[in-house]
């Protein structure tokens, strides 16, 4: 009401203009703290999951599971999920963002204890349907929170916040690596846990407390209008964008997907490397893929969106044939730096525009179709590798970055030419 008694008192050569419209009125203190929540939520999510995948080596000598059997157990990661991201994009149009992701995050941080009490792999898999509900719908519901943060201050910050996911992802390996030789899954985990239930009392205290921060339309750094308010669209057809982004997203995390899993065995397999340089390989790739998201929201504010994506996508799939094709194990390094840095910034943007174009319903149809992603990503590879090797197959994640870049361009071209 503020902003719009405040309209009112400006003349009608400045109302009438949205391109000149007063962004929503956030005060400093208020974006400051709910930037630092935010971004706890992310570092969270990334910290749990690290530290649950370090543990699943001990959990598969304890329920004495086939590799056959853990592999149909850890699907329940996948299938949790993908259920239950849309459903939460309904729960955060009905009860908000911030107190969906302070629910989720609770229920992440309690259920990642539960595999370490399992016996079988059946016990495993059903604990993991919850551990992966709870996983999908914190990243719908923290991701659509950014994305009204974001639209507020009308800065790109949204990479800034994935950049908090990659260091807690990195944060929880590595404490993991310690940890392992020293506590028992179940101490482990239930440390894991503690640690998520004060950060989640901590900053959820900051979400609950206050209210998503207005926002309304502007200019983008694309130059287009298209960071509407909730309820408004700028674009014609925003399901075919929303669809694309979707795409955009599945293509970036198919590579983030199948470098973690299958990244390292290159080096080791095909390089004949030991496992320290083929452990370090995977390391290159996130630690780049960490400092250029934090290094996101400078970009964006200079180059805008599109650039970004496309250039990023481009940079992954001239670096992914490097690595995957060379003999030497610093080109290989090169390339997978090249891959990090250029797929960093794609996710977030594509996220961002989705989120932007729908709400908290287009986070979770790019989160859906990006999760998809990551699934398709390690057996495409391995089936890919039995019938024309690992390098050809990892060749893969270049052509799909191509077509992330394509796909950025057709947005960027489509958004000019719909009508407002």
């Amino acid at each position: 009401m503020d902003q719009i008694r405040d309209t009112g008192r400006r003349t009608p050569a400045v109302t009438t203009s949205p391109a000149v419209a007063t962004p929503p009125t956030v005060t400093p203190p208020t974006v400051t703290r709910l930037r630092l929540a935010i971004s706890l939520f992310f570092a969270l999510d990334g910290f749990v999951f690290a530290g649950w995948v370090v543990r699943i080596p001990a959990v598969k000598e304890q329920i004495h599971a086939s590799a056959g059997a853990l592999g149909l157990a850890l699907l329940g990661v996948s299938v949790g999920s993908v259920a239950t991201m849309l459903l939460t994009g309904k729960l955060c149009r009905r009860y908000g963002n911030h107190p969906v992701t302070v629910v989720t995050a609770a229920l992440l941080s309690l259920s990642v204890a539960l595999p370490a009490l399992t016996h079988s792999p059946l016990q495993l898999g059903l604990v993991l349907l919850l551990f992966g509900a709870a996983y999908g719908g914190l990243n719908v519901a923290f991701n659509a929170a950014a994305v009204d943060l974001a639209e507020a201050v009308r800065r790109p910050i949204l990479p800034s916040f994935h950049a908090a996911f990659s260091a807690g992802g990195l944060a929880g390996a590595g404490l993991g690596g310690l940890l392992a030789p020293h506590l028992s899954p179940l101490r482990h985990l239930l440390l894991l846990t503690v640690t998520g239930l004060v950060v989640t009392a901590y900053a959820g205290r900051v979400l609950l407390r206050t209210p998503r921060p207005a926002t309304g339309p502007g200019p983008h750094p694309d130059g287009t209008d298209a960071v509407p308010g909730r309820g408004r669209t700028t674009v014609g057809r925003p399901r075919l964008f929303l669809t694309i982004y979707g795409l955009i997203t599945l293509c970036t995390a198919y590579g983030e997907g199948a470098l973690a899993d299958w990244g390292s065995l290159h080096l080791s397999a095909d390089l004949h490397t030991g496992p320290g340089a083929a452990a370090a390989g995977y390391a290159v790739f996130a630690l780049t893929m960490t400092v250029s998201r934090m290094a996101g929201t400078w970009l964006l504010e200079r180059l805008g969106d599109t650039p970004v994506l496309v250039a990023g996508a481009l940079l992954a799939a001239v670096g992914m044939p490097v690595a995957a094709l060379t003999t030497q194990l610093w080109a290989a390094y090169l390339g997978y730096a090249l891959t990090g840095l250029g797929l960093a910034n794609v996710f977030p943007v594509a996220v961002g525009g989705a989120g932007a174009l729908g709400g908290p319903h287009g986070v979770a149809v790019a989160s859906t179709l990006g999760y998809s992603g990551i699934l398709l990503g390690p057996p495409s590879i391995g089936f890919l590798t039995e019938a024309y090797g690992l390098p050809s197959a990892l060749t893969t994640i270049a052509a799909l970055a191509a077509v992330a870049a394509l796909l950025g361009g057709l947005v960027r071209h489509g958004r000019r030419r719909a009508p407002c």
